[in-house]
């Protein structure tokens, strides 16, 4: 399960790992815009995501790290919600793995400054997600990315095409890139 946190928009997405392989199984937000009171909005956190446990029943859960910007209330906040969805997590006993946001980037697009609509498109076409599943807020495939990262960053994906970089990829198969 893979979260990207957030005080008005949490986004997430579930894994299915078969046969080595990743699969979507779920993906979303959670909206908090319509509560005002900030730590109604993080009990109201916790208990969504104690909810997709109990329904998805996961084995680990990747979460984005907080990214600071230029408001630190901004970074505080986002810090509670993370902490609260870690702490449903901890509650089911459930391991906790954090990421960047830069290297979920990298992880997905190969490219740690690559725009959110990038990622979703990687992630469109890496998970094989049809056009009409796809959700319109990114956060979404926030939360998808961060889980995809772990699958790769865990060392699940054991496969022949595990590659240790864009550049080992594209050494292995030059028929696959176009210029």
């Amino acid at each position: 399960m893979g979260i990207d946190p957030g005080t008005h928009v949490m986004g997430y997405g579930i894994l299915q790992v078969l046969d080595n392989k990743p699969r979507l199984m779920d993906l979303g937000v959670y909206s908090l815009n319509r509560t005002d009171d900030h730590y109604m909005r993080l009990a109201k956190i916790y208990a969504f995501v104690i909810d997709l446990i109990d329904k998805y029943l996961p084995d680990e859960l990747a979460i984005e790290a907080p990214f600071y910007g230029k408001n630190v209330q901004s970074l505080l906040k986002l810090g509670r919600a993370q902490g609260v969805a870690m702490a449903a997590a901890i509650s089911r006993d459930i391991p906790i793995f954090e990421y960047a946001p830069l290297k979920i980037k990298v992880a997905i697009t190969g490219n740690g400054r690559a725009a959110k609509e990038q990622v979703a498109y990687m992630l469109q076409k890496i998970l094989h997600i049809p056009v009409d599943v796809m959700p319109n807020q990114l956060d979404a495939t926030d939360g998808l990315a961060a889980a995809l990262c772990h699958f790769y960053q865990s060392g699940l994906d054991t496969g022949d095409n595990k590659y240790k970089s864009w550049k080992d990829f594209a050494n292995k198969n030059p028929d696959k890139i176009t210029k």
